[in-house]
C-alpha cells in the first residue's frame, strides 16, 4: 500500500529528474517554458487556436476577412512615434512615420515596413481590389489603393482591430 509520504517523495523525485534533464540541454528551464512569437508557426494554427488568441472582432477581420466599421478604431487618432504591428502575431508592419489622415475612417499608411506584408487579388463585391495580409501569419489587414500621397502614391487602408500600436521607447529616435 502506498502512503502519502511515498507518493509525495516519488513526485518530487520525478520533478527533479525532469528539471535535470531539461538543464542538461543547451537551453534553460525558463526558455523551455516560454514561447515567443518567433517560435510559433502561425500557418499551422487551427481555427480553434485562432479563436483562443484573438477576440471576436479581431478573429472576424484577421481570419474571416471582415471589415471593422469606419471611424471606430482608436488607432485613427494615434499620433505618437512608434510601430504598428500585427494584432495576431506581433510582426511590425508600418512605421508611424508613414501614417497619414486619409479621411476614410480607417488607419492609413503610404508604405509598409520591408518584407512585412503580402498581397492577393480580392474579387469580392464585383470588383478587383488588392488585399493586404501579414507576411508571417497571413492575417487579413485591409486593402491597398493607388490614391495615396507621395512618395508612393499608395494608401494602405488597414483595419485598426488588425493592428496594435507599439510606442517608441523614450530616448530612441
Amino acid at each position: 500500500m502506498i502512503d502519502r509520504r511515498a507518493l509525495l517523495t516519488a513526485g518530487v523525485a520525478l520533478g527533479a529528474l525532469m528539471a535535470a534533464s531539461k538543464f542538461g540541454k543547451s537551453e534553460t528551464l525558463a526558455e523551455t517554458m516560454t514561447t515567443t512569437t518567433q517560435d510559433i508557426d502561425f500557418r499551422k494554427l487551427t481555427d480553434a487556436d485562432w479563436r483562443k488568441r484573438l477576440d471576436a472582432q479581431q478573429y472576424d477581420v484577421l481570419r474571416k476577412h471582415g471589415t471593422e466599421r469606419p471611424g471606430t478604431s482608436p488607432l485613427n487618432h494615434e499620433k505618437r512615434k512608434g510601430t504598428f504591428a500585427c494584432a495576431a502575431c506581433d510582426l511590425p508592419l508600418f512605421s508611424s512615420d508613414t501614417k497619414f489622415e486619409s479621411g476614410t475612417g480607417w488607419p492609413s499608411f503610404y508604405q509598409p515596413l520591408p518584407d512585412a506584408i503580402g498581397t492577393t487579388t480580392d474579387r469580392s463585391f464585383f470588383m478587383d481590389r488588392t488585399e493586404v495580409h501579414c507576411k508571417r501569419c497571413e492575417g487579413h489587414l485591409g486593402h491597398v489603393f493607388d490614391d495615396g500621397p507621395k512618395p508612393t502614391g499608395l494608401r494602405y487602408c488597414m483595419n485598426g482591430v488588425a493592428l496594435k500600436f507599439v510606442p517608441q521607447a523614450a530616448g530612441q529616435s
